[in-house]
């Protein structure tokens, strides 16, 4: 069963050492969901700008965490499946108790601030996230404290995959294949656009229940844009009661999350024999994708996939349709980091996973758009095989 266990938490927890020691710091201090998520293996069940939440990672002493009241039974769940790697937690109320009475929503800053002298960290250098009225609140009670932001430094912990991860993600892409043969199969004439996505998104739910019982899988998106609309990469603004046409081309985008990772499958269809200009800007797009999938080759820098795919559709005279970058790091959310693909210019590292996704999207006939997820390599892996034949793409 593809799951992150306390190997994943230790791989996280000694890179996290080592941003501590090239930073001098003393602590991290985690704060948004995904990076909680990252940090704690519990999928975050608030709204952080809603209702806090703070994962404490000293680099001498044992991590712990400050949450939301509302999480409390979660936490229960989570704990007796063994899932959950940080278990010292104080928990916040957002309203006042008669008894088992918690500290309030209003003095989070002191729990916070309590728990960081406790811990030996009242005068300690931490690195942050960024800085928000809490912690500056924090910084008014312990003046000592020094707060440094350290987003980027933050963000390249998530850019390299453990093998446990990889094999989650693996997981993940599979049944997306699984579902571009079911969408395959249901794509007509006349049919509603919506109403296609959800029955996928029904077919999705049922095939993970008997593929991953018991684990926490969701359905991030299962969306098409049909005909003209797919021209936009994000479609019309007026989805509702679009029916599917004769002739038309349709873009579609899955995206599962599997045990708190993601990845993305995309690919454009055919209702009814494309025409000769379809046919070549649909073979740019595939083309394109393929020239980025090879490019990310361990040591060539991030924007060479970015570069490969643009020269594909340079060469095939459709430079004029592109309209966004190749692609983006994905993992614990499908955006990841390095988001700039096509000005980062650093060496890319083994099993970083990026999108692959170069698009056409041509006003008045559609857009062309093939997304597979890739591991970075010697020789670089596509976790996504569905398959990229005109043939396959033709339906009816």
């Amino acid at each position: 069963m593809p799951k992150l266990t306390q190997t994943t938490w230790k791989y996280r927890r000694d890179r996290m050492q080592r941003v501590m020691d090239t930073l001098q710091l003393d602590a991290l201090v985690f704060t948004s969901g995904d990076f909680f998520q990252f940090a704690t293996n519990f999928h975050t069940d608030v709204q952080p700008w809603e209702r806090p939440i703070f994962a404490v990672f000293p680099r001498n002493g044992d991590p712990f965490l400050i949450m939301n009241e509302l999480s409390t039974n979660h936490v229960r769940f989570s704990i007796e499946k063994d899932k959950l790697w940080v278990t010292d937690i104080s928990f916040y109320a957002e309203h006042p108790k008669v008894s088992n009475r918690l500290p309030l929503y209003t003095q989070i800053h002191e729990l916070l601030a309590e728990r960081l002298r406790a811990a030996g960290l009242a005068r300690a250098r931490i690195g942050v996230e960024g800085i928000s009225a809490i912690l500056t609140a924090v910084n008014r009670m312990l003046p000592e404290l020094q707060l440094r932001p350290c987003t980027p430094e933050m963000r390249s912990l998530r850019w390299q995959k453990n093998d446990e991860e990889l094999q989650v993600m693996q997981a993940a892409a599979g049944i997306a294949d699984w579902l571009q043969d079911r969408y395959r199969e249901n794509i007509r004439p006349g049919r509603l656009v919506q109403e296609l996505d959800f029955a996928m998104a029904s077919l999705f739910v049922q095939e993970a229940a008997e593929r991953f019982p018991g684990e926490h899988f969701e359905v991030i998106r299962t969306w098409t844009l049909s005909g003209p609309a797919s021209a936009s990469p994000h479609g019309d603004g007026a989805s509702c009661g679009q029916r599917i046409k004769e002739g038309d081309v349709l873009v579609n985008i899955i995206i599962p999350r599997l045990n708190g990772l993601t990845i993305e499958n995309e690919r454009t269809w055919f209702c009814g024999k494309p025409t000769s200009e379809q046919a070549a800007l649909w073979t740019a797009a595939k083309d394109a994708n393929e020239a980025a999938v090879a490019a990310a080759k361990t040591g060539n820098p991030v924007s060479a996939i970015d570069a490969a795919a643009q020269a594909v559709i340079e060469r095939a005279g459709f430079a004029e349709h592109i309209k966004h970058r190749t692609g983006h790091a994905i993992g614990v959310i499908h955006h990841e980091y390095p988001e700039d693909m096509a000005f980062s210019f650093r060496p890319l590292l083994d099993n970083e996973v990026y999108s692959a996704e170069p698009g056409l999207y041509v006003y008045g006939i559609g857009g062309f758009r093939l997304d597979d997820t890739v591991v970075v390599g010697a020789q670089p892996r596509s976790l996504t095989n569905t398959p990229r034949t005109l043939e396959y793409a033709t339906v009816g």
